[in-house]
């Protein structure tokens, strides 16, 4: 699978920490909280610096997460892979051979069982899981799924980061700039 070899994918919730991955040796980089008007042009610019462009549907300004925005999404920007919670954009990526990322808050057993059925469901590529300091919790729904784990939020420092690895996560996502400097 593409993303197992990059321990680290940034998020960039800037256009000025997007330019700065830019630079970066990363090949996989995701941009957070963008205007759906500046997509087109953050891809282009991501393609011409040979870098792989993951969006996060759910946190780009102007895009309404239904099946239009699916399709804008897959047809129009094209990225190699999309953040979700969402099962109908999960669902088209996949039928559009995009890399899908089902995104799964871990807030309790209720809405873990919930995201299981989900996952059942859309059989993603990758399951995003959050809070990211939880490594019981990486291994628990790696071995439900046996779907790759990526993880993220509150991820603080590179220590952090390297128990999510060594818990099996297989990239960690973090806009922390310090993680991406040490874990690069």
């Amino acid at each position: 699978m593409p993303l197992t070899n990059q321990k680290v994918i940034p998020a960039a919730r800037t256009i000025k920490q997007f330019d700065q991955l830019l630079k970066s040796p990363f090949e996989y980089i995701v941009v957070l909280e963008v205007n759906l008007g500046h997509l087109r042009s953050l891809k282009q610019e991501a393609d011409r610096h040979q870098k792989k462009l993951i969006v996060h549907a759910d946190l780009i300004h102007g895009l309404k997460t239904d099946n239009f925005g699916a399709d804008y999404l897959c047809n129009d920007i094209r990225p190699a892979a999309i953040i979700s919670t969402r099962s109908n954009i999960i669902l088209k990526a996949k039928s559009r051979g995009i890399i899908a990322i089902q995104r799964v808050f871990l807030i309790d057993t209720i809405a873990l069982e919930k995201s299981y059925s989900l996952i059942e469901q859309t059989q993603p590529d990758y399951i995003e899981l959050l809070p990211g300091i939880i490594p019981a919790m990486i291994q628990e729904v790696y071995a439900k799924t046996h779907i790759p784990i990526i993880t993220g939020g509150l991820i603080r420092t590179a220590e952090e980061a390297q128990v999510a690895i060594d818990a099996g996560a297989v990239s960690i996502t973090t806009s922390n700039a310090e993680i991406w400097r040490i874990m690069q």
